[in-house]
């Protein structure tokens, strides 16, 4: 599915000098029919981050006790910052639906690393578990459009594509 920014844009361009069908605007009904939605999780996940990653850190670590010790090295404190960074630019891929660029821009380059670093277990669970995490997060609707982001994390970053 193309992202709201993708349709925008295409259609600036489509309709460039006439006025746009009532087909070509059927994206901007969807759109606005979950925006709400959206933005509601979006909010939820701000305010709730430190505690989603903490309760993702907890999990692991009762999970796989040493998930985070690599050649001796307590790596918990990278694997925080890396997680932040993909929670948020994945709020932000809810909040745009914009799934295409949050593939292209962050878990394509991001996956390289993990590869070179031969985290991809750690990513495989740790987007796992925040799935679980987040059903005490969001409502079911909330939910629906945000859960398909964190597997597509866990499906890059976790090596399984």
């Amino acid at each position: 599915m193309l992202s709201m920014l993708t349709n925008v844009q295409a259609l600036v361009q489509a309709t460039d000098g006439r006025y746009a069908s009532d087909q070509e605007l059927m994206f901007f009904q969807q759109y606005l029919g979950s925006v709400s939605t959206r933005l509601r999780a979006y909010q939820k996940i701000q305010g709730a981050e430190q505690q989603i990653i903490n309760q993702v850190l907890t999990r692991l670590k009762v999970r796989k006790p040493d998930i985070f010790l690599v050649g001796g090295q307590d790596l918990a404190a990278k694997w925080q910052r890396d997680t932040v960074r993909v929670l948020r630019y994945s709020a932000t891929a809810l909040l745009l639906d914009d799934s295409e660029r949050f593939k292209d821009t962050l878990l394509l380059w991001f996956q390289t690393i993990m590869r070179a670093f031969g985290a991809q277990e750690s990513c495989d669970l740790t987007y796992t578990v925040m799935q679980e995490v987040m059903t005490q997060h969001l409502n079911a609707e909330e939910l629906r459009l945000f859960l398909p982001l964190l597997e597509l994390s866990r499906t890059i970053l976790g090596g399984s594509i």
